[in-house]
């Protein structure tokens, strides 16, 4: 079955359909959940209901454009919604001028400890850090996303690059300590 034809199916609601197009982007559109969530059971609740979402509204997709990108547009936009109903965006804005930069060897730290990093970050810091630096959105975009001003959202980037770089400068501190040898 081609995409054009399963994503018709899907909008005249057919299971089937349904089940294969989840089948074929759940693993995709869960890293993007895992991004953006707090930790992996957190994720996999905003990919299934974000899923619901993506089949009530696929009628919406004209077929103009990439439909992965379509769906994880709708994805992203589910996770902030689930933030945005809290009142941590209504944030004091922090005059952090400092751009911290973070060097990383693929030796030096793993995939999964530096995402397990960017979990750790205050939720403001996190989403913000993801829609700038790993989903190229502009900061006057994440400030219309995030209903803050374009200022704070460059102000919690700078944020978010620090406490990273602590972090990795504590983890590669702790990984270079020598550890005595028993004697």
């Amino acid at each position: 079955m081609d995409l054009k034809q399963l994503i018709n199916d899907c909008q005249n609601n057919d299971r089937k359909a349904q089940e294969q197009l989840y089948r074929l982007y759940s693993s995709k559109l869960f890293a993007v959940c895992l991004k953006y969530s707090r930790n992996y059971t957190e994720a996999q609740d905003n990919l299934q209901d974000g899923f619901l979402l993506i089949f009530n509204k696929i009628g919406l997709y004209s077929f103009k454009g990439s439909f992965e990108g379509w769906l994880k547009r709708v994805m992203i936009n589910h996770v902030l919604q689930q933030y945005r109903t809290q009142t941590f965006l209504s944030l004091v804005n922090e005059n952090v001028s400092d751009e911290a930069e973070i060097e990383i060897d693929d030796e030096d730290i793993s995939l999964d400890y530096l995402l397990k990093l960017i979990q750790e970050l205050p939720d403001r810091y996190r989403l913000v850090f993801n829609l700038y630096v790993i989903d190229d959105y502009s900061h006057a975009e994440i400030a219309e996303m995030l209903s803050i001003n374009i200022g704070t959202s460059k102000s919690n980037l700078s944020r978010a690059r620090m406490i990273l770089k602590e972090k990795i400068e504590q983890y590669r501190n702790e990984e270079n300590k020598i550890v005595p040898s028993a004697k």
